[in-house]
């Protein structure tokens, strides 16, 4: 990061010679090279999946190394307290936090949000949106999109903070942190149908169906709710 700020002021520095050269040969300025579009990368990135594979194959999976880290397992006979004890322990939050932080910028990659062809099948009343749906969202407001992957990328610094410090209370709430960042995530973009109105529906129609005796028919294609598996988009 020191050696791309420094470039960043080298090249800084030239253009302002450019510039001052400029005043005096506009010949010369003529021929000076546009800088690159991004001086950041390298070369070009090219997306291989789409956002729901990079989340259920990538981003999911290794999120789990912060949300199993803690846990507090309530059994007939014992309590098991669940933390980091171990070195081995650590690396394995570290893990979770180096990649939540480096791989949510993969989403900052133009790429479609399901595989070719997928749909989502919501019920009558839809709570989902559909890949399209979402890929049209994001156009329109891309400026969510990226606070919605800073937020999961912050979640990412704060957890490698709290490895450096080993502190365990933090890393409680780092998951829970985490588990904001993906529902608010999925809330936008994913089921925004999913509201306390839709909720409240689907409970008016089971009390209805409920009193009316176990062999009424079942209500006319009831809501369904939301999958919670193969996410189209960020998060968990």
């Amino acid at each position: 990061m020191a050696a791309l700020r420094a470039r960043s002021l080298m090249a800084a520095a030239g253009l302002i010679a450019l510039g001052s050269l400029a005043a005096c040969s506009s010949s010369k300025a003529d021929s000076t090279p546009a800088p690159a579009a991004n001086a950041a990368l390298w070369g070009d990135m090219k997306p291989i999946v789409s956002v729901k594979e990079l989340m259920h194959d990538l981003i999911d999976p290794i999120g789990d190394n912060v949300f199993d880290s803690v846990a507090i397992i309530v059994e007939k006979n014992k309590t098991t307290d669940i933390q980091p004890r171990t070195q081995a322990d650590w690396d394995k939050v570290a893990i979770g936090g180096t990649m939540l932080a480096e791989a949510s910028y993969l989403l900052k990659v133009k790429r479609p949000f399901a595989p070719p062809g997928e749909k989502e099948s919501p019920g009558a009343e839809e709570v989902e949106l559909t890949p399209e749906e979402i890929m049209a969202k994001v156009q329109k407001d891309p400026v969510e999109w990226n606070a919605r992957i800073e937020a999961l990328r912050n979640v990412g610094l704060q957890v490698l903070d709290i490895v450096k410090r080993k502190d365990v209370q933090e890393l409680w709430d780092a998951a829970d942190n985490l588990e904001m960042a993906c529902e608010n995530c999925h809330r936008s973009y994913w089921y925004p149908g999913e509201t306390p109105a839709y909720y409240s529906r689907l409970d008016k129609r089971l009390r209805e169906h409920s009193l009316a005796g176990p062999s009424a028919p079942a209500p006319e294609k009831p809501p369904s709710a939301p999958k919670r598996t193969g996410q189209p988009n960020p998060t968990r």
